[in-house]
């Protein structure tokens, strides 16, 4: 009998471990689609001409079946010629940031 009670404590522990193992992996999946997209609005950025990269920007892309709102926006960096521009991604009609990424672009 007490085997037993152990033998069930150690299932409920399992099953707990798994399921925050789960969690865990949803959460971090979310992060990584969410930095792509920062990188993709990032490059775009990059490659924009300067009057476009500079001005702010916000929109929506797809990526791994779910939805992303990113925002974009520019300042002037600490050297001139240099502006910083930093992208932040939240997933759809969520308010938490879950990525951002700043670069410097020549502002020229």
């Amino acid at each position: 009998m007490v085997a037993l009670a152990i033998f069930g404590m150690a299932v409920v522990g399992l099953l707990n471990l798994s399921g925050e193992s789960t969690r865990t992996a949803v959460v971090l999946e979310e992060r990584a689609l969410a930095a792509v997209v920062a990188e993709n609005q990032a490059i775009d950025a990059m490659l924009a001409p300067t009057a476009a990269a500079v001005a702010p920007a916000n929109g929506q892309e797809m990526l791994g079946g779910r939805s992303w709102d990113w925002q974009r926006t520019s300042m002037p960096a600490g050297s001139t010629g240099i502006v910083r521009i930093q992208v932040q991604v939240r997933a759809a009609a969520q308010a938490q940031e879950i990525a951002s990424l700043s670069v410097l672009r020549s502002a020229e």
